[in-house]
């Protein structure tokens, strides 16, 4: 497991995803009470989904002649810089494609004070049309005051990311955070449960989890069977699901490979990392996994100047057997992570704007990472294949595994075959097709939802 102090590193925006073991059993048979209240539950134990998105400041500028192009930030800095018109031309999404119709729920615990605000400012300087944000607290809204203390100040940096990069791949859908009070098990639950009864989004954001090690009792922890069933709720309203795969590796610390939960829920499309290699235009050239342990050692990422920051989850599953979509690909009776990857590389940063700082001089644009900035833009290429089809696709994984097996997947995804996820412990290799840092790949989306609405 990560934390802010490991090896002294710098980090500019990682979005990570950690959580402290504890010993488990496998998935219980049967059904779970739904999460409906705000009561803390007292089985095996609590979850506890925790984000820290640790940053570096670029510039307080916000004009878009302040902001460099990635080659410009590579010779200043050693990473590449995208912006929301760039990540759009690399994953090939047309201009016309904007969601308009769709509703895309975006779920974090704290949120942030300055959400409306900082995404007024992002779209502004990137020149994207006036956000439609709604945001919901259905347990009361946390302390303003205590929004910039210990575990707030790095969601409020998640709730920044989230919603502006949902907003940047689909500008015209409309964004429904919902904010829960705190990050344990039973809080997120209500929140997503508010979202699926309330019918509030045709896909629904996770950017945060614990690892399975992590929850006590696993399969049998009551507040895991409870956010299975709403999903499972979700499932049956035609919702999509998205959740990042985690930043910790393979292993997330540990000794053995180990997936991350929500994401390794099979009702979950479980979002990998890699390094985006695109030109100043956003031409899309290739990916590697994010996997700075293995990439700083071998393929040197820009010098790799900044040391090793961090790498994409990516493994088996020691709870959910694998789903028939997935067992034909994937070689393992376990669910494995990842099913799909994206951009997450600190190294192939993207923009994003907080200023929620308590000192107004440390406002302004930095540069995230993690794959918790993959999963808002998958949920939303999800709104704006609903908006292509003209109604919800429901659950991808299994339209997903069904092109990825088929003779046009390299139309629709770029199938990475470079990178290992090693992060303090062992990690997994990409290989052609299928893998678990990686999964399917990343997307070529006019031509993934030309297949998928066809």
């Amino acid at each position: 497991m990560r934390t802010p102090q490991t090896r002294g590193r710098t980090y500019l925006g990682v979005g990570l995803v950690t959580a402290a073991f504890a010993v488990g059993s496998t998935l219980a048979a049967g059904s779970a009470t739904a999460a409906g209240t705000s009561t803390v539950s007292t089985n095996t134990g609590d979850i506890v989904y925790t984000v820290h998105p640790l940053t570096r400041q670029f510039s307080t500028g916000t004009h878009p002649g302040a902001l460099p192009t990635p080659s410009q930030c590579v010779a200043a800095i050693g990473l590449a810089c995208y912006t929301p018109a760039l990540i759009r031309r690399a994953y090939d999404i047309p201009a016309g494609w904007t969601g308009k119709g769709r509703r895309i729920v975006i779920v974090d615990a704290y949120g942030s004070p300055t959400v409306r605000q900082d995404l007024d400012v992002f779209s502004r300087t990137f020149g994207l049309p006036e956000a439609d944000l709604n945001v919901y607290y259905p347990q009361g809204a946390p302390d303003s005051s205590t929004a910039h203390q210990g575990q707030p100040l790095g969601w409020a940096g998640e709730t920044s990311l989230d919603v502006q990069w949902a907003h940047a791949v689909a500008p015209d859908a409309t964004i429904n955070l919902v904010v829960a009070p705190n990050n344990y098990g039973n809080a997120i639950n209500v929140a997503v449960r508010y979202a699926v009864d309330h019918d509030l989004g045709d896909v629904l954001s996770m950017s945060y989890g614990a690892y399975e090690a992590a929850i006590s009792g696993k399969g049998n922890n009551l507040q895991l069977q409870q956010s299975h069933e709403n999903f499972v709720a979700a499932q049956a309203k035609g919702i999509s699901l998205f959740a990042s795969s985690g930043d910790d590796g393979a292993s997330n610390g540990g000794p053995t490979p180990a997936a991350g939960y929500p994401a390794s829920d099979p009702l979950v499309t479980a979002v990998g990392g890699t390094n985006l290699f695109a030109g100043d235009t956003g031409a899309y050239r290739s990916e590697t996994v994010w996997g700075d342990e293995a990439s700083c050692a071998v393929h040197q990422p820009f010098g790799c100047r900044l040391g090793p920051i961090g790498a994409t989850g990516g493994a088996p599953s020691t709870i959910f057997p694998a789903p028939s979509y997935q067992a034909a690909v994937n070689g393992n009776r376990m669910r494995t992570t990842s099913d799909v990857a994206y951009d997450a590389s600190v190294y192939t940063a993207v923009f994003v704007y907080n200023g929620f700082n308590p000192d107004p001089a440390d406002n302004g644009f930095y540069f995230y990472g993690g794959t918790s900035s993959g999963s808002p833009q998958w949920a939303a290429i999800g709104a704006l294949a609903d908006q292509q089809a003209g109604h919800r696709l429901g659950g991808l994984n299994p339209a997903l595994y069904a092109i990825g097996a088929g003779r046009t997947h390299a139309l629709a995804f770029h199938d990475v075959t470079s990178g290992n996820n090693a992060w303090e412990g062992p990690g997994l290799d990409a290989k052609v097709g299928y893998d678990d840092p990686t999964g399917l790949g990343s997307p070529d989306v006019a031509n993934l939802v030309g297949q998928l609405v066809h």
